[in-house]
Parts: C-alpha cells; structure tokens; sequence
C-alpha cells in the first residue's frame, strides 16, 4: 500500500513539473563599440567586476513604482552577470583602443600596464525606462611605472519598459558600452 501511494505521488511530481512553463534565460547582445579611442598604454588587464548581491544574481532584477527591487524567478541572465560584464568590458575596450585586453587572470607573461577594477554601486531596471549603472572605478599600475587613480561613474540608458527582459539586456549591454568608453577617454 505505502508504495503504491509513493508510485502515485512521483507520478503527480514528475507531471506538475513537466507540465510547467519553461525557464527563459536572456544573453546579452554585443552592441556596437564606436570610434577608437587613443590610450596610453598597451596592455590592460580587467579585474572581475563586483556587483551588489541583486545584480549579481542570475534572476533579473526590475524596480517598481515604490522603488522596491523585484525578480520573477523564470526570467534569468543567460550568464553569470559578474563574468560576463567583465568579458563585455574587456571586448569592448579591446575593441575600442588599440591596447591588448584581457580578463582575469591574466593570460600573459608579460604584466599589464594597467588594471581596471570596476564596483558596481547600483544596477537597476528602474521603473521609468532607465537602466542605470553607477559606481567606482579604480585604474592602477602593476609595474608601479603608470598614474594610479579612481573615477565615479553614473551613467543612464534608455530601456523599453514593455520590451520585457530583451529591451533590458540591451539597455546593459549599451551601459557597459558606455563604461568602457568612459574608461579609455578618462582613465587609460
């Protein structure tokens, strides 16, 4: 008897999960990187980025009108936020400098002119269209041979509020953009 109710009850769970809506996961498209930018060094290392405990989360995150932070749990980043911010900001300022850039650990021999250490403050879908990113950036010099100094950042993307998690990964796609364009005219 005991096993015949334990059969029904793994037939019920496996059709209750079976039958539920699947998981979406959202990858965050490459945009366009813009015009190159002269810096003055060659070789440049990105450190992980560090993100607030929402944002690193793989569920996304939006705000709401009383500007509480909510996730829907079937909604996730296709990736690891952290890890890839990092390889966006490395592609990107790889794209848009003539320097050679990686993440690390750094895969050369040779160490970095520079490193790049970014701290996310605030990542947010705000509930008025705007992504925004803001926090610290720290460009220091391994070698001790380079200027060492650190930058405030706020920058803000428009986003369609009906365009669901998509028009959000662009909007942070474009923002990370935006950083690294902010990176090599003000601190590389």
């Amino acid at each position: 008897m005991t096993t015949r109710i334990l059969h029904f009850v793994m037939i019920a769970l496996v059709t209750a999960c079976s039958s539920s809506e699947p998981t979406l996961r959202y990858a965050v498209p490459n945009v366009d990187a813009g015009a190159r930018i002269g810096v003055s060094v060659s070789t440049v290392e990105v450190r992980a980025i560090t993100l607030p405990s929402y944002a690193s989360d793989e569920e996304i995150f939006t705000e709401t009108a009383e500007g509480a932070l909510v996730s829907n749990p079937d909604l996730l980043w296709a990736d690891e936020p952290s890890r890839a911010m990092s390889l966006n900001l490395s592609r990107t300022l790889s794209e848009i400098t003539r320097a050679r850039v990686a993440g690390e650990p750094w895969p050369f021999e040779e160490r970095p002119n520079a490193q790049i250490d970014v701290r996310v403050e605030e990542m947010v879908a705000g509930n008025t269209g705007e992504f925004r990113l803001s926090g610290q950036y720290f460009v220091t010099s391994p070698s001790g041979e380079g200027r060492e100094h650190s930058h405030r950042f706020e920058i803000t993307t428009p986003y369609s509020t009906e365009g669901g998690a998509q028009s959000i990964a662009l909007a942070r796609a474009t923002a990370v953009r935006d950083l690294a364009r902010e990176i090599a005219n003000e601190g590389l």
